[in-house]
């Protein structure tokens, strides 16, 4: 390894071709970050030359390229590991330069930036050779176009992509700012050497056979990170040993579909946002190695099961390309909000309703090759039995701390059992569970969670739809029934509306007394008095009269679900109706969503109580992503004597007050203040001011729990005795 400090007419002016590998991320560099801020730094950096030290310089920051053999008389050739947005905006900008200087005559200063940007003819093999620095394939032909287009460049002629558009702003910049007044000629033979001889850039450059892999991952470790995907990548095509020419074609062939949009698409689980393609090599790495690490490990785990386990990358890529082609498609097939579903499809979709995605390692493992003796019913039913766990927790709102690692030891299970017998298996390895994280809710367990519930409130919209529709659909036939020559209902499309309207007073209050209409409000969020309404009512008929309603869903609409509720109570809608209507649903629901007979799920409250009720600590509130790690806390009582106290919050959970580290709030509040504090109502975000105990509790109700706050020893009154004039006592 060698390092220097050196100009860009020293990186460019010889002979010499910069590739920068398939591999590497496109160009991303964008005007208000960081073209504005380059050319407003050599605007500054010429007027310190005029105007206060001729010796001035500007750093531009680091590169790294890596030496590759060349043939004799061939161009010198380098890879660059790390730099190249730098690289390639240097190298707009110097075409830029050249093409004003060009527009205005002015040949001889063109001529000095000429051998910066194009290798000369006499040393060029192919019509590629002619460049200095060769994109990335994504980039090529925008690189291409605006490059060798005849200047001035015709911007609306030239291939559209992020490099023509930073071709624009910096040609219409430099032309500003030489301008046409008789100093013009003199801006320009300033800002030529300016360029040329005053951006620093410092060089690091690796021979053939060091280990460019680590030191692009040490570079990446810091500033605006790289996707799990965008390192898996870079270490993938690094560690191929194939020629480059089969090198491009396996990128073609196996990876190129990653950096699409669809691939490309933010998914946030939880409040943690990943690619699409990170968090599917996250899942499918999960289903290969059956081991519980975050997404935000997937990287490293990568490495080692590539190092250890599956060491012919060449035959690990189709495999790859083949579960994440299955991935989609599934994924799509479930999006289609018309017609039948496979039950794979199915299951997806729902889950998706659920935001749930800890299923869907098993939905790639089920898919794996070494699963070929699973028959596809088999596979169905596996996926049926794991759909009504699911369900059932989730209408139960059991705590979800763990699932992840509970599915995982699902898979492990299954993976131990005959492929002839996974449906059974797994049957008996749910119903035989009792742990929080793990239990099978039974039928009265699920009763006891909806009936009487305020459903409307209780759960997320989307849920609430895809329960109904489920019920709408099992009357319809579907997936296992009779079906009906109507299909499915339309999914994600219908909304949640109530047979009672929530302005039930105007048309159906009439004669109530006071505690006939407490109950009316009480039931009307039931799941009883809710349907799912394929067209959206207008205000009229909604919260109109009984009469004209059931009038208008006998006539116009086609949702059974209706249909049932209306033959239930043909007089008249009331809370008798609403409580019959709930009891008929939840058995329809436990129909969906069996258990085995004789299943009890827990075996008493107090295993229930214990299931819904997480304890969280900072670690969990860390690893949702509902702290960052190194968040600064502070006392939150700012006019107290320990308002200058600050502790930082570790990626494993702890409370740091210097170099101590403190496993629990409280421990760190203790050891602030030196007297017994509640750390959860003490400490909070330096730079929101919310406490931990606010955060907690958003968590908390984001899984639909409580938050009891009783884990730790002391509450909030025990935390500050505070006088009248607000100093601590």
């Amino acid at each position: 390894m060698k390092t220097d400090v050196v100009k860009p007419k020293e990186i460019f002016y010889n002979p010499t071709r910069l590739v920068v590998p398939l591999f590497q991320r496109p160009y991303v560099w964008s005007k208000e970050t960081q073209w504005v801020p380059l050319w407003e730094d050599i605007v500054r950096l010429i007027e310190m030359i005029q105007h206060h030290n001729q010796n001035a310089t500007h750093f531009l920051g680091a590169i790294v390229i890596q030496q590759v053999p060349a043939a004799l008389g061939g161009l010198p050739m380098w890879n660059v590991i790390d730099g190249q947005q730098r690289l390639t905006t240097l190298q707009i900008l110097l075409d830029a330069l050249h093409g004003q200087l060009l527009v205005r005559g002015w040949d001889q200063l063109a001529g000095q930036i000429l051998p910066l940007i194009e290798n000369p003819s006499d040393y060029c093999v192919t019509d590629e050779d002619r460049y200095k620095l060769w994109p990335t394939n994504r980039d090529r032909d925008g690189f291409v176009s605006v490059m060798s287009a005849t200047k001035p460049a015709d911007y609306e002629t030239v291939v559209s992509s992020r490099l023509s558009e930073a071709h624009r702003y910096f040609s219409a910049v430099i032309d500003e700012w030489i301008g046409d007044s008789n100093e013009a000629v003199g801006r320009a033979r300033t800002l030529v050497p300016a360029v040329l001889d005053r951006l620093e850039i410092a060089s690091i450059r690796l021979d053939a056979n060091e280990d460019a892999q680590a030191i692009f991952e040490t570079l990446n470790a810091r500033g605006t990170p790289l996707s799990a995907a965008d390192l898996i990548k870079n270490f993938v095509f690094q560690n191929l040993d194939v020629p480059p020419a089969e090198a491009e074609q396996s990128y073609r062939d196996f990876w190129a579909e990653f950096e699409t949009p669809w691939w490309e698409q933010p998914i946030t689980t939880g409040r943690i946002t990943n690619s699409r393609s990170s968090l599917f090599l996250w899942q499918w790495l999960t289903a290969r190695t059956l081991s519980e690490f975050p997404i935000r490990e997937v990287f490293s785990h990568f490495k080692y099961y590539v190092n250890t386990v599956e060491k012919d990358i060449s035959s690990l890529l189709p495999r790859i390309k083949a579960s994440a082609d299955e991935y989609r498609a599934v994924i799509e097939g479930a999006e289609r909000p018309n017609g039948p579903l496979t039950r794979v499809e199915l299951f997806s979709y729902r889950i998706g309703a659920l935001d749930s995605e800890i299923a869907r390692p098993l939905i790639i493992w089920l898919g794996q090759p070494e699963q070929t003796g699973v028959t596809a019913r088999d596979r169905d039913r596996v996926l049926a039995v794991m759909e009504s766990w699911l369900v059932r927790r989730s209408l139960v709102k059991t705590a979800t701390q763990g699932a992840n690692r509970f599915i995982i030891d699902v898979i492990k299970y299954l993976r131990e059992q005959p492929q002839d017998a996974l449906p059974d298996a797994l049957t008996r390895y749910l119903a035989v569970n009792h742990t929080p994280v793990g239990y099978w809710p039974g039928d009265d367990e699920v009763r006891d969670a909806l009936r009487g519930a305020r459903a409307y409130t209780k759960y997320r919209r989307v849920r609430l739809r895809m329960v109904l529709e489920a019920l709408e659909d099992a009357k319809r036939g579907y997936p296992d029934g009779k079906q009906l020559a109507m299909g499915p209902v339309a999914r994600g499309k219908g909304t949640v509306e109530h047979l009672l309207p929530q302005k039930w007073r105007k048309h159906w209050g009439e004669g109530l007394t006071e505690d006939e209409e407490i109950a009316r409000d009480e039931s009307l969020h039931q799941l009883g008095n809710l349907t799912l309404v394929t067209q959206k009512l207008n205000s009229a008929i909604n919260n109109g009269p009984w009469l004209a309603k059931r009038e208008y869903f006998l006539n116009y609409d086609d949702v059974l679900i209706t249909k049932d509720a209306i033959n239930l109570a043909l007089d008249g809608w009331n809370e008798t109706a609403i409580q019959q209507r709930t009891e008929q649903l939840i058995d329809q629901i436990l129909a969906i969503w069996p258990v085995p007979d004789g299943h009890v799920g827990l075996s008493s409250t107090s295993d229930i109580q214990a299931a819904s009720v997480s304890s969280v600590d900072v670690a969990q509130l860390v690893a949702s992503g509902w702290i960052n790690a190194g968040a600064r806390l502070r006392c939150r009582h700012l006019n107290s004597q320990w308002k200058d106290a600050i502790a930082v919050v570790s990626l494993d959970g702890h409370i740091y007050l210097g170099d101590t580290a403190y496993d629990t709030p409280s421990a760190a509040a203790v050891a602030a203040s030196g007297k017994g504090q509640n750390g959860w109502w003490w400490w909070a975000l330096e730079d929101s001011g919310r406490s931990l105990q606010d955060i907690r509790a958003d968590y908390l109700a984001s899984l639909g729990e409580p938050d009891e706050g009783e884990d730790e020893v002391f509450s909030p009154e025990d935390e500050l005795d505070v006088d009248a004039d607000g100093d601590a006592a």
